[in-house]
């Protein structure tokens, strides 16, 4: 009779479940029923707290409606026995997988609950305000499973928390999974992208497929709009979407752009992107700023007069990086003259970061990079492809996409291009700039001269 009844919840959950949802997590299970009281006995920690947050109520539902009464539902770990040969066959057995994975050079990141030492942010350090309050209360239910989707996207102009939020959802899972070994993929795309070149290089693909569709458990994967005209990657990556959706896994993706924004991508991969849940990062209002100022100052560990706090977040208004390292910057210039932190420096030091506390509008960034490249507007606007006027007007699509509400169109209408040039230029920009090229620390260093 106890083996009959779980038969029967098994069928109803194979019947009410996702088929991936159910082979993964509910299948390993083995059930007994006695009266009203079901016990569930689970290979690991790791599947026995998968199924109490997240399937549990499917499991009761289905063993209401077996017992025909409310059940009382018990989850245990089944007990391994102690044999040293086995485990150490077994260990030899899994050596060459793992020293295939490093060949490949596959970005599995495999973290003890105990250690979250590679997460550079935390939610503890993440300034809420109303800017940014919805993509961190939905990063933060993607780890407590508050929300219905395993999928999230987040969207925001440079510098305004993506990554921050990104790592932190790395860092909670992390710590609070009861799995020894949580495989968690942080990378950004072009990083996957380069993975997957060098798998095929070195007939590896099927280990790279194995290793990203079966064996992460959490993908978090940066600046997805890289993809953009590449059909073969764009393809690996909707199978790695796709397989990691069906086994119930988490993904986080990030974007500057939406999905709906994105050009030269499968209309697949972009419904993909949009079947969980979109968050967009605006920009973070003064008070906002302040806290992220007095925030900043109590971890350096350092007094900053409530004025120099003020001053900082009037003059630094759309990027939360430039703010921190404006304050860094102030601290550090302090320590090293043996002086206090003061309106002086302060003011000193925002020279190299802003000069005004008024965003600038479209006619203020045409001027300052025609300014900065020694070019006239007709040499922007022009169809010239010379090296330092494609760059300006990368530039000029960059800053005028960080400061003002245009629209990827409405900023090529104005330079005479399409939405999909100023998609590309911005990307170029963001990718020189990250990897810190001599090309990228100029633009970076252009960038920063206008006023904020």
């Amino acid at each position: 009779m106890m083996t009959t009844a779980w038969n029967q919840i098994l069928n109803s959950l194979e019947k009410s479940l996702n088929p991936g949802l159910y082979t993964v997590w509910i299948k390993p299970l083995s059930g007994e029923v006695d009266g009203n009281k079901l016990r569930l006995t689970a290979p690991n920690e790791f599947v026995a707290n998968w199924v109490r947050d997240r399937l549990l109520r499917a499991v009761r539902e289905a063993a209401r409606q077996v017992l025909d009464r409310e059940p009382e539902i018990e989850i245990i770990v089944r007990k391994k026995a102690v044999t040293a040969k086995p485990a150490t066959r077994k260990a030899a057995k899994t050596k060459p997988a793992r020293s295939q994975s490093r060949q490949a050079g596959l970005p599995i990141v495999q973290m003890p609950r105990t250690s979250a030492v590679n997460w550079r942010f935390s939610f503890d350090d993440f300034v809420v305000g109303p800017g940014n309050e919805l993509a961190c209360a939905a990063s933060k239910s993607m780890c407590s499973n508050g929300m219905h989707s395993d999928h999230l996207f987040l969207s925001s102009a440079p510098g305004l928390g993506k990554t921050h939020l990104l790592h932190s959802i790395g860092r909670e899972l992390c710590q609070h999974s009861n799995r020894s070994n949580v495989n968690v993929a942080c990378l950004s795309a072009e990083q996957f992208a380069n993975r997957l070149v060098m798998a095929i290089r070195s007939n590896n693909i099927t280990q790279f497929k194995t290793q990203f569709r079966e064996n992460v458990d959490v993908l978090l994967l940066e600046d997805i709009h890289f993809f953009q005209g590449k059909e073969k990657m764009q393809n690996e990556l909707l199978g790695t979407l796709n397989a990691l959706r069906e086994r119930g896994c988490k993904v986080v993706l990030t974007s500057p752009f939406l999905p709906r924004e994105l050009k030269g991508i499968d209309r697949q991969l972009v419904s993909r992107f949009c079947s969980g849940f979109l968050a967009n990062i605006d920009r973070p209002d003064l008070e906002t700023r302040r806290l992220i100022v007095r925030q900043k100052a109590r971890k350096l560990q350092v007094d900053v007069p409530i004025e120099v706090s003020e001053l900082l977040a009037e003059r630094i208004t759309s990027d939360i990086r430039q703010l921190e390292s404006c304050l860094n910057n102030l601290v550090l210039k302090a320590r090293l003259l043996n002086r206090a932190v003061s309106m002086e420096l302060a003011w000193e030091v925002l020279e190299n970061y802003a000069l005004a506390n008024v965003a600038p509008d479209y006619r203020n960034i045409i001027e300052f990079v025609c300014k900065s490249y020694d070019l006239s507007e007709d040499q922007l606007r022009s169809k010239s492809r010379k090296r330092q006027i494609v760059l300006a007007r990368n530039t000029a699509f960059y800053l005028a996409r960080k400061h003002t509400e245009l629209s990827l169109k409405d900023i090529g209408e104005k330079l005479g291009r399409k939405h999909s040039t100023v998609l590309k230029g911005i990307t170029n920009v963001e990718r020189e700039i990250s990897r810190q090229t001599p090309l990228g620390r100029q633009i970076e260093q252009t960038v920063e001269r206008l006023s904020c």
